[in-house]
């Protein structure tokens, strides 16, 4: 339980499984597997959530996963097999060799496929741990958690509305060998709150998560969701056009999501698909966008290293405005002729490629309020649903307008608005922001572990909304 013992006590929310054992095990099978070279690597997470709705608590959770993968090389080519238990190690380890094997018996050249070196990675500037662990997580326990619940079931009832949703704590862990001398484990609590009130024709929506509980500052946020419910009641439907918009934090994180998409993942940069290839080191944004996915600063949910036991290092996606680089894995640095910049990562039921895991974007001198006052006539969107990638080249989603939105009128927020399908190109919308706020939150990134993106309300004119004509923006085929 080393780290992991620094924060939790037994009885409390123990870790998915003994770290020091794990790691022990891992280099053990890493080093004796048969393969030319091997990595594994353990994923856990224990976590305790309190679910509710309707008033009352309905599901109370408690849940433990445990992801265990080995990797073999034989001649450059690689299989993996995965177990969801240390016991069932020797045999994905020796299931993973076969396969290997088999694999470069009918090739018809040798792969490029290897494995992470303790010479080529050391150590890297891993975050402490008091970045990584909090005894404020350690304390959010039922009880901290129901009280939270309480509050919200009953502010919302005091306006004749109801309250939704999930609160929670969690302990991750990741233990990574090679058999090219990296052995490494962390541990690192999570604390996450999401929440819907609704009121009427109303709803406004909360979510953050982080290492630390005390950080989610919840007794304001419950506050301000239940105002915003409460304003947005009478939804009025928006005449079609382009308008300045504020987009709050939850909408921001949504655009950068799918920045990745445009380009700066590994696997499109390789192909010479997107954004870096085609406008590396161009200014694509407005200067006063600063995006990165960064992992090892106190925000969203650092950590270390990936899962080939890489250190992860700071990759900028937009630096003041400007096209900086794409995140990387062993493979795709090869084929990129440089060095992985720690980003491999692999889905429940999905094949292995590069994720950026932990997405931020500056925040500005400004508070939302400041945004919304320079704004003449425009709308505040508090964040969208059902986005879909409509053009890779151009940076255009799609999607719907959700939850608190309002027109705003003279520097004030107006009447509520009903949802709206947009199509925006996101690099367009990016290159014309003439504010950003300064108070971030956190959002999940579904299917990716430990994935977070943290954004700030930002303002930028020219937002489409509904079925206004679509202008081809400066730049785009």
């Amino acid at each position: 339980m080393s780290g992991a013992a620094e924060v939790f006590t037994a009885g409390a929310l123990a870790p998915a499984v003994d770290q020091d054992e794990a790691l022990e095990r891992l280099a053990t099978v890493v080093n004796t597997g048969g393969a030319d070279a091997m990595d594994a690597f353990v994923m856990g997470r224990t976590g305790q959530y309190t679910r509710f709705a309707d008033g009352r608590i309905h599901q109370p959770q408690d849940i433990t996963e445990l992801q265990v993968m080995v990797r073999a090389v034989v001649d450059g080519h690689a299989a993996r097999a995965a177990t969801s238990s240390l016991r069932g190690l020797e045999r994905a380890a020796a299931e993973a060799t076969r396969m290997a094997r088999s694999l470069a018996a009918t090739a018809s050249a040798p792969g490029m496929a290897a494995v992470a070196s303790v010479a080529d990675y050391p150590e890297g500037n891993c975050p402490p741990g008091e970045m990584l662990r909090y005894a404020s997580t350690a304390a959010f326990d039922e009880g901290a958690r129901v009280r939270v619940v309480r509050k919200a079931i009953d502010a919302a009832a005091a306006v004749g509305g109801s309250a939704a949703g999930m609160i929670g704590r969690a302990l991750s862990q990741l233990v990574v060998a090679t058999s090219a001398g990296i052995a490494r484990a962390t541990t690192a609590t999570e604390a996450m709150a999401g929440l819907t009130v609704a009121v009427d024709d109303s709803t406004s929506h909360f979510i953050d998560l982080g290492r630390s509980a005390d950080r989610l500052h919840l007794g304001r946020a419950v506050s301000a969701t239940v105002a915003q419910a409460v304003a947005g009641r009478g939804r009025a439907e928006l005449t079609p056009g382009e308008y300045t918009a504020v987009l709050g934090p939850e909408a921001t994180a949504e655009l950068l999501e799918f920045l990745p998409g445009f380009g700066f993942s590994g696997e499109l940069a390789a192909a010479g698909v997107g954004l870096w290839s085609a406008s590396a080191g161009q200014r694509v944004a407005s200067d006063l966008v600063d995006v990165a996915d960064d992992a090892l600063v106190d925000l969203g949910l650092p950590l270390g290293f990936d899962i080939e036991g890489v250190p992860k290092r700071r990759v900028p996606f937009l630096g003041a405005g400007v096209v900086g680089s794409p995140v990387t894995d062993l493979r795709t640095a090869a084929q990129l002729g440089g060095r992985s910049s720690g980003h491999a990562h692999i889905a429940r039921e999905e094949v292995p490629e590069t994720r950026a895991a932990n997405i931020g974007m500056r925040t500005g001198p400004s508070t939302e309020a400041d945004l919304i006052a320079g704004v003449e006539r425009g709308v505040y969107l508090q964040r969208f649903w059902y986005t879909r990638l409509v053009d890779r080249t151009a940076g255009t989603i799609t999607g719907v307008t959700r939850d608190a939105c309002f027109e705003i009128v003279d520097g004030r927020l107006g009447r509520p608005l009903a949802g709206m399908r947009f199509t925006q190109s996101v690099l367009a919308l990016l290159a014309r922001v003439d504010g950003v706020a300064d108070v971030a939150r956190t959002v999940p990134v579904m299917n990716v572990w430990n994935g977070a993106i943290t954004a700030p309300a930002i303002r930028a004119n020219g937002f489409r909304l509904g079925a206004a004509p679509l202008k081809r923006e400066r730049g785009t085929a």
